[in-house]
Formats: structure tokens, sequence, C-alpha cells
């Protein structure tokens, strides 16, 4: 630890303490929440789900989140983007009554919103360049592009999942077959274990041998095989069977499947049927997890029956609403966040432990590795600098590229691996750990490239450098920056103080900022 650094240690612990309040690991909720008292949003069908069966335990949703909280929370889990101060003033001062709705739609349209959710699907389809998925680059880049590119066009769910289950072709030149290589097992049960987790949110394993084994028969005739090109593989149906298939679906019903067809069509017609659960459960339960931090069923790739959801009404309802959409995936988004359920505040009325009622607050959760660091660059005004050396060819990426946008799980940093990235192993949701650790809190509070960021920030600079003179203003922009809101007047009264006793300059307005990056406020979504 240098001279400097041992110094600003005890400062930032201390002046975080007093301006922020900064609580211990373990609380569920962030320093401050303001609250608002009248809904300006409509009830909508979520709402009319949620509301009853929180009335069966004798709750109620929370009063409404401030705009301040809200353009920072749906920033957040749409885009994985902190709002900048100009466009939170632009929101705080539309009169509009449904400018919240406006700002959820304008946010789709958006290239961090293809960029964000690319990255979350990455996680689950395991793009990844080395062991165990072992796509390789070439293969890696062409996945993550044609992925990124369903998300940025809204391409309906059902279409999306037909093609990652029915592709065959190379896996450079047709991207979806390189689901069926990022698995670490390629016989017929890995397969299907895959494809169970993935498209209906089960674990295969759980099943009984029978169920099991009828489950992976319709990933029997899946084929590999090498080309004269470097790491090029062909994924195709084999057409060595002379002899019709007889195969059961998961819902007990029996089928024949001719010699010459393709038995993952055969599935892929039954999965994707509008009236079959498997599928639209899945995918709501998921994106319910998402954006609310926990599923109507969770684990949300746990389902089972002995698993049941937390409110059956809400789940039913938002499966009717795929359906009745054509499988618009943002409809689904945009019904979640335009509810009140979204949208009331994160704190909690008194200690909820039941899941029954987990609705009746906003999730606080810590910002996703990726997010964080984004957000620390942005401030800082610097990238990150992200390669691998191992496979060739070298990759190398820009200094520029948000971290957001990565598309190999194999390219990772120190940061990425404190802060709980997912190893893209296991497709899991639960490989994703955005619990708090002393190394990340040792890490924010001391460290040189923290340091840096800070010192650097064209951002506080440009701050510092116009409000001289003026530390109500210099403080004001400072918390905007970093927090999307104003202080409080209790917060500055003692920043300044803090200031007026250590000079209004460049170093005392750089200890408020680390303090801020170093309150929950910053650290988590609320």
């Amino acid at each position: 630890m240098t001279s400097r650094q041992w110094p600003m240690f005890i400062v930032v612990l201390g002046f975080a303490s007093a301006c922020v309040t900064v609580r211990a690991a373990t609380e569920p909720t962030p320093p401050r929440q303001a609250v608002g008292t009248a809904w300006s949003t409509p009830a909508n069908v979520i709402d009319l789900r949620v509301e009853p069966t929180l009335k069966q335990h004798a709750v109620q949703l929370r009063t409404p989140c401030t705009d301040e909280v809200f353009i920072r929370r749906v920033f957040i889990d749409l885009i994985g983007t902190l709002p900048t101060p100009k466009e939170v003033d632009a929101f705080l001062q539309d009169p509009r009554p449904d400018k919240r709705a406006t700002l959820i739609d304008a946010l789709f349209t958006r290239e961090e919103f293809a960029d964000y959710w690319a990255l979350k699907w990455c996680d689950v389809l395991r793009v990844k360049s080395e062991f165990p998925s072992n796509l390789w680059p070439n293969a890696v880049q062409a996945y993550h592009r044609w992925i990124y590119e369903a998300i940025r066009d809204n391409r309906p769910y059902d279409q999306f999942a037909r093609e990652l289950l029915t592709a065959s072709g190379s896996n450079f030149r047709v991207p979806p077959v390189n689901f069926y290589r990022a698995l670490s097992s390629r016989e017929p049960f890995g397969i299907a274990k895959a494809v169970a987790l993935n498209f209906m949110g089960t674990r295969l394993e759980r099943w009984p041998e029978a169920r099991r084994n009828d489950m992976a028969l319709f990933f029997s005739r899946v084929a590999y095989k090498k080309t004269g090109e470097w790491k090029e593989e062909i994924v195709y149906a084999s057409p060595e069977a002379t002899e019709p298939l007889k195969a059961v679906f998961p819902d007990g019903v029996t089928t024949i499947i001719p010699a010459d067809a393709d038995p993952r069509q055969t599935f892929a017609n039954w999965l994707l049927a509008p009236g079959n659960p498997w599928f639209s459960r899945n995918i709501v339960n998921r994106i319910w997890a998402w954006t609310m931090g926990h599923g109507v069923i969770h684990e949300a790739d746990d389902i089972r029956a002995d698993n049941p959801p937390a409110c059956p009404a809400l789940l039913t309802c938002l499966q009717d609403e795929l359906v009745k959409s054509h499988y618009d995936l943002r409809h689904i988004y945009r019904l979640i966040c335009n509810s009140r359920t979204y949208q009331q505040s994160s704190v909690p009325n008194g200690d909820i432990t039941d899941p029954a009622v987990q609705f009746a607050h906003y999730t606080v959760r810590r910002l996703d590795a990726e997010v964080l660091i984004d957000a620390l660059d942005w401030i800082g005004g610097s990238g990150e600098s992200y390669s691998s050396a191992i496979p060739e060819p070298y990759t190398f990426i820009p200094k520029e590229n948000r971290t957001i946008a990565l598309a190999d799980g194999s390219i990772t940093s120190a940061f990425l691996a404190n802060f709980g990235r997912p190893a893209r192993d296991t497709g899991l949701e639960s490989e994703r750990n955005n619990q708090p650790a002393d190394a990340q809190s040792l890490y924010l509070l001391n460290s040189t490239d923290i340091q840096r960021k800070i010192a650097g920030s064209p951002q506080l600079g440009k701050i510092i450098r116009t409000s001289q003179g003026k530390p109500v203003e210099m403080i004001r922009n400072i918390y905007l920056l970093l927090l999307s809101r104003a202080p409080t007047p209790a917060e500055s009264t003692t920043a300044e103080q803090y200031l007026k006793a250590n000079g209004q300059s460049g170093p005392a307005a750089n200890d408020l900022a680390w303090a801020l990056i170093n309150s929950k406020e910053f650290l988590y979504r609320h």
C-alpha cells in the first residue's frame, strides 16, 4: 500500500460512513430509499395477478419508487448501463404521466439492449472458445453475432429456439449449430440435458431413468464430422438409420419418427406448439428472474413438480401473453417493467422470507460484474484490457469495447473473476455469483485501478473545473453522475463540511466520488 493509498483508505472508510451511511454486506437494502406517495402507473395484468396473492398473506405492494430510482433501475435492468446526468435531468423534468412507459420503449431500440441480452444468452448457451465448450474464436464470433442480431431484430422466440434445435451445417457458416458443439458431452443424454435446461428450464438428471432415455432418443441421430478447415466441424442428422424410431415425448405421448426424418424436427414441433407449457413457462420465468431478481419458480432453471410457482396465476398470465404476442419477448419485458410490481420500492415491509410474498418489494441485488466494470470505465474515461492468447488465433479486444459486448466467455480479467462473472461451463443460472466478498470490498476501497479512474476521470474533472467556488453545485453533480440523483440535505451538508475542511479541490472532490463508488447505492440495483 503506497503512502497516498493508506490515507485514502481511511478517508473513504470514514467519509463513506458519514456521507452515505454504508451498511454491512449482509443488509438487504441500499442505504437510501426515497419512495413516492401516489401511483401514476396504472395497474396492469401482472398486478391483477400479484395483488390477490399478496392479499392472502396480509401484505400489499410497496409504494412506488421515485423517478430517480426508476430511471437508474430500468437502465440497469434493460440495457446494463447507467443513465447519464443529462438523461436523468431530462427524465425528471418530463411532465408527461406516461414518461416511464415511453422510456422503456426507447431503451428497447438502443444498441446496449441487444448487447446486454446477448450477454445473458451467451451465458445460458455456453458461448466460450476454450474448455469445456471448445467453440474456438471463429465460431464464437459467428454465434455471438447471430444471437445479437436475433435480439436486436426482436426475432420471435419460437423461431429463435427452432433454429437452434434443428440447425445443421458448418459451425463457422451456420452459427446456430454451435448449440450442439458447446456441450461437455455429445452423447444423446448430454445433448438432451442441455435442451431440457435451456428450453424447458428443467434438470434432466432429476428425471426417472425411463423418461431420461425417452428424451435422449430425440437426439440419438445428431452426428459430427471434421472438415479440412482449421477447427471447422459439421453438425448433421445421421442418414444411416433404416428403421422408424418409436419415441415418447416428455408429456407421455408416443410418436413414430420415419427413418429418413430428423428426430430433432419432431421434438421441436412438439416443444414449440402454442399449447405446450414447457416452452413458454421456461422463458417467461427466466425473464421474470432476470428483471425481478427471483423467478416465479425459483431457481429459474429448476422447474419440477415439487418446486411450485410462488404465484401460479402470474406464471399462467405471462405464458398466455407470450403466446398471444406470437412469442415477442419484448412484450414480456414491457409488461413487467410497466407493472406496479416492478416499479414499487425496494424497501421490504418487515422481514419477508415466505417466497409466496416475494413480490411485495423490488429485489435488491448487486450489479453484474460486466455492468459494474463498464460503469467504472465510463466514469474513469478508460477501457479494460482484455485478450486471450490461447487458443489460437490470438484474440485482441479494443479498449473502447464495452464489457457487456464481449462475445467470448474465455476472454476475462481479474476484475470479472473477482466479481462473479460466470465461467459458462454449465449454462446454469447459478454460475453467476453476485454475492459480495471481502476481496471485492478491498479492491473498491484500496485499488490503484480505482484511484486512477477517479483521478483521471474526464467527467469528474469537468465537474471540478466548472464548479470551483460552488460546492453545492459540485456535490450535486457528483451525486447525479454516480447515483443518478441529487444529494439529500443531510448528505449535502456533510459533503460541504468535508470539502470546506479539505479544500474545494480535485483530491477532496475525488474523495467524495470514491466514497460514493463504495456505497451500496452505487454497487447495487435497487
